[in-house]
């Protein structure tokens, strides 16, 4: 009856202690979670002051410019006599001259039709003279007498970058806009190295600068129609951007500086940051993974846990010890009955106690103020692999200490010694005894005795070997995702190969039988004009090789002013002709009156015109053998099968049209027809289309597909190339 009355006064307090120790491990991760959002709201706010200040610095760095060089009386005087060729050239070169000295990317002047006279980068494939910039919104705001500024997607590089301009006003009248581009890459790069996500919407929500480049030129929020058309307008994010809206989901934080960007399809979190820079009209995003704040709570609620096994341990003791006290105070009859009874119970408590520090997970160690090692448990014995015999009582070094980290250890335990430990952790490497390495954080705090002395450092000890080695395996991943695309690049390279080399190793079968055959006739002044065309084709195969490697390899392209009506001729005499003669198929041409002058690589533009030629006559010829059947009971005739190949200008490009009577493209293969490796015939590679695309792109323009609109059936293949000036003989 006795014990059952002192253990109903004993459970009392002790529920007192379990309480307390659940909300110290609840309060604990609540504490680390709110501490940990602070931190990362305070960094995300410093750092957007920093990234914002070297993004105005970036955007306003090179303002002076066009103002400056729209001073110079040598650009008024231009303005003024435009076919001067050498104002122009001295204006070329002061342009030059300004731009390099400067550091910017490329300064050119426009008159008020928007028609580039003169730019630093003149002597370059990628010239801006002659391009033609009145869409773009700079130049309506210099125009007008204002200075602009606007960022976007380069008309004839294709390259991102900001647009500043001013204009070139005399006796209080424009007469032209100087303007400068100063490309952004810089910051880009340096946004590339952080590890969470950067970018910059404009005053529309699009996203058009950052260092994921998926993100870019998507939508944060839906975009009138009215403002969509004035981007594509514009061509600010490219002639072919569309609204399409970004990856992820936005959730406001109740009471946060910012909001929390999800992405379903990764499973990640992330905090954002906002920082308005109304001077420029953008919107600067910074984000940070939410996962470092999931970590620190974890990490509370261990430390936490920790400090309650303490805290219950001790609460433990000190109801044994009232216990004995009590017990002290009785009959010294009962004394050999009581001691046993207690020998007993201390056994059970002992065990206890034993129970709980054998069941954490995290290792723990006590050192003396000598650092000799007075405690260690279960968990902290497994990570090394050393009992608590070989352990308690050694002085440092420790047997497992790793020998490369020696320098560190020792700087460890001078640091505790110093008394300067941090309560964030520290990542050691330690030596297991069988010899592998082991990865673990280190948490070191004060140890004091019951009177409130100092007497050594207890430290926790988290393995984090498994996190070391996932990072080790994603980087060994990603070297293999690596070496998997090289392979890939390979074989598209020598698949492209094959497929340009049909046609001239087609041509030079044909010509061989046909110098065969003259030969075998004696007719000798046709054999030397066919061996001249087979030695033509051998060498046109051999440098339509030498091209494809270099724009494989992404070298310079060799290109040179020609004239598109004779490339068109070209491809006829090379094997268009003969072609449509085998399958019974007309050619009609409907070409514009002179050269049409155009920048390109004229053997692979002839090509392309081949190709396109072939897939033409190929899409009819089963059109043809169905024409070779008894027309249909209802009377209706259809088209005969005809190639038209037809060229046209405009004031800006060259356009050359191959026009089909076949089947037309149905949309489920329109929508795919410029994929690599897609196609419809059964022995096609599915690279011809692409490479076409990819070749007149190259050369600054588009290969577009559609329908006819004469209502018949066939199909349209149009090329568009920037028209040059006509220069050509």
């Amino acid at each position: 009856m006795t014990r059952l009355r002192q253990a109903l006064r004993g459970a009392g307090p002790m529920a007192a202690v379990l309480g307390l120790a659940v909300l110290l491990v609840v309060g604990a991760g609540e504490w680390a979670t709110r501490s940990e959002l602070d931190n990362q709201w305070d960094n995300l706010r410093r750092s957007g002051e920093v990234q914002a200040l070297a993004l105005r610095g970036v955007a306003t760095r090179y303002s002076y410019l066009p103002f400056t060089a729209a001073q110079q009386p040598l650009i008024a005087e231009l303005l003024h006599h435009p076919d001067a060729l050498s104002l122009k050239g001295d204006a070329n070169a002061y342009l030059q001259a300004i731009n390099a000295n400067a550091g910017s990317d490329t300064l050119y002047v426009m008159n008020t039709d928007g028609l580039t006279v003169a730019s630093s980068n003149w002597d370059t494939p990628t010239s801006f003279v002659g391009q033609n910039y009145r869409n773009r919104p700079y130049f309506r705001d210099a125009l007008q007498g204002q200075p602009g500024r606007f960022y976007g997607v380069g008309k004839t590089t294709g390259e991102p970058g900001l647009f500043a301009s001013a204009p070139v006003v005399e006796n209080g009248r424009v007469i032209g806009v100087v303007a400068v581009k100063v490309a952004m890459q810089p910051i880009v790069d340096t946004w590339a190295q952080l590890r969470d996500p950067v970018f910059v919407t404009d005053d529309r929500g699009i996203v058009f600068l950052g260092s994921v480049a998926p993100w870019l030129y998507k939508t944060t929020r839906p975009v009138p129609e009215q403002q969509v058309q004035q981007v594509q307008f514009d061509e600010q994010y490219g002639a072919r951007w569309t609204p399409e809206p970004v990856p992820w989901q936005t959730r406001q934080a109740d009471g946060q500086p910012g909001s929390e960007l999800l992405l379903p399809g990764q499973g990640k979190r992330y905090l954002a940051f906002e920082e308005h820079l109304p001077d420029l009209g953008w919107t600067l995003t910074l984000t940070a993974d939410s996962r470092a704040i999931a970590l620190a709570r974890q990490q509370a609620w261990a430390l936490a846990a920790l400090a309650s096994g303490l805290l219950v341990l001790g609460a433990l003791y000190w109801q044994l010890r009232e216990r004995r006290l009590a017990e002290n105070r009785q009959a010294r009859v009962q004394l050999e009955l009581r001691v046993q009874e207690r020998t007993q119970e201390l056994q059970q408590a002992q065990a206890f106690r034993q129970s709980m520090e054998d069941s954490l997970l995290v290792g723990m160690r006590a050192r003396d103020l000598e650092g000799r090692i007075v405690y260690v448990n279960a968990a902290m014995c497994e990570m090394v692999g050393y009992s608590a015999a070989e352990l308690i009582g050694s002085l440092p070094p420790y047997p497992y200490w790793h020998p490369d980290d020696l320098a560190r250890h020792w700087s460890d335990v001078d640091t505790a010694q110093a008394g300067q430990v941090s309560p964030q952790g520290r990542e050691n490497r330690l030596r297991h005894r069988d010899g592998h390495d082991v990865y673990t954080m280190f948490y070191t705090a004060r140890l004091i005795d019951g009177e409130g002395r100092h007497v050594g450092w207890m430290s926790s000890v988290v393995d984090i070997t498994a996190q070391k080695r996932a990072e080790e395996q994603q980087q060994q991943r990603e070297v293999q995702l690596q070496r998997v695309q090289r392979v890939i690049t390979v074989g598209e390279m020598a698949s492209t190969l094959a497929h340009e080399l049909n046609q001239p190793l087609a041509a030079l079968v044909n010509y061989a039988a046909a110098a065969r055959s003259l030969a075998a006739q004696g007719r000798t002044e046709l054999l030397g004009e066919t061996l001249s065309a087979l030695s033509s084709q051998a060498l046109r195969a051999a440098d339509i090789v030498g091209r494809i490697r270099r724009w494989v390899r992404q070298q310079p392209q060799v290109r040179e002013p020609c004239d598109l009506n004779a490339a068109v001729d070209q491809s006829l005499a090379l094997l268009l002709r003969a072609e449509a003669r085998r399958h019974g198929i007309a050619v009609r041409l409907d070409l514009a009156h002179g050269p049409l002058p155009v920048s390109a690589d004229r053997v692979l533009l002839e090509q392309v015109v081949l190709n396109l030629g072939l897939n033409a006559l190929q899409a009819m010829q089963g059109m043809h053998a169905m024409q070779a059947k008894p027309p249909a009971a209802s009377g209706t005739e259809a088209p005969s099968p005809e190639l038209l190949l037809r060229t046209a200008a405009d004031a800006r490009f060259a356009t050359l049209q191959v026009l089909d009577r076949g089947p037309g493209l149905p949309p489920e293969i329109a929508d795919r027809l410029f994929e690599p490796f897609f196609t419809t015939r059964a022995d096609g590679l599915g690279l011809g289309l692409n490479i076409c695309r990819s070749i007149v792109e190259s050369m600054g323009g588009e290969l577009l597909a559609r329908n006819r609109d004469d209502g018949g059936p066939g199909a349209v293949f149009e090329i568009r190339l920037p028209r040059l000036p006509d220069l050509l003989p």
